[in-house]
């Protein structure tokens, strides 16, 4: 897809990759829709792009942990720049930690953002989508979603099934010119990587493991990444090629996978 003159929608767009995906996708021409709960930093991405384009940009405080924050963003962004070519739900938390210490709050918190609001604003953008016959879903999930997590249970399964749901959306609806990509990245500097407080989120229990495991990249790297992979109409980004070999091992051989990923936990976690 050429962003050109297009309508775009970033969620967790206020920090690391989200900003830089609408600093990218309003460089290549697009109108960008920001959302996010951060209201400060959120406004000061829009008046940056509309600095630079005018009214090319549109704050949205949203909280998509609901279907209705997802509701509400979309009647926004509809109702300031018109049909919503390309839709991406990059917002995500990362939190939570064994069956033991995590509560069913934090699961329900970890759900909601990670995993359903991509169902919830599908939901409301497909009608739409498949009456035009084209339309672009994006989606940000992660390394983790391929492989996994260590040291987060909520993290894991919900990025797994961030996955599953853009394959399935792909599968589903490909054929009627709606388009799908997911980001599965692995290490990239970004708060949730380096947060100021790292108590009990998935980057002080995996963090170790992810920076081990290979390069961190910047957020603008990632979205450069991510920006080709559009214009390709691709599925798949994967800004560290080591996920591709490491993804292979554990199709090769599941059992000797799972034995090495628990070693790398012990190291970690020792």
């Amino acid at each position: 897809m050429n962003l050109d003159g297009k309508t775009t929608v970033v969620t967790g767009a206020a920090n690391g990759i989200g900003a830089a995906l609408a600093r990218r996708f309003h460089a290549a021409g697009a109108r960008v829709v920001v959302a996010d709960r951060d209201a400060k930093n959120l406004q000061a991405i829009e008046a940056e792009l509309n600095a630079i384009r005018a009214d090319s940009a549109f704050a949205v405080v949203a909280d998509i942990g609901s279907e209705q924050g997802n509701v509400a963003l979309i009647d926004a962004a509809r109702a300031k720049f018109g049909f919503i070519d390309l839709f991406y739900a990059n917002a995500g938390v990362g939190m939570g930690t064994d069956l033991e210490s995590t509560d069913e709050e934090t699961w329900e918190t970890a759900m909601n953002i990670n995993l359903h609001s991509h169902r919830w604003a599908a939901k409301h953008l497909m009608g739409e989508w498949l009456a035009a016959g084209e339309g672009y879903f994006c989606s940000t999930a992660s390394a983790a979603g391929l492989l996994s997590q260590i040291g987060s249970g909520p993290y894991s399964v919900t990025k797994h099934g961030a996955v599953a749901f853009a394959e399935w959306l792909s599968i589903t609806y490909g054929d009627r010119g709606v388009r799908v990509t997911t980001l599965c990245p692995q290490g990239v500097n970004t708060n949730m990587l380096n947060p100021p407080d790292a108590k009990g989120d998935v980057a002080n229990s995996g963090g170790g493991a992810v920076k081990a495991s290979g390069a961190v990249l910047e957020p603008s790297e990632v979205a450069d990444i991510v920006y080709q992979t559009i214009l390709d109409e691709r599925f798949l980004v994967m800004p560290h090629p080591e996920v591709h070999t490491y993804e292979k091992r554990k199709v090769d051989d599941r059992d000797r996978w799972l034995s090495g990923m628990r070693r790398l936990q012990a190291r970690v976690s020792g």
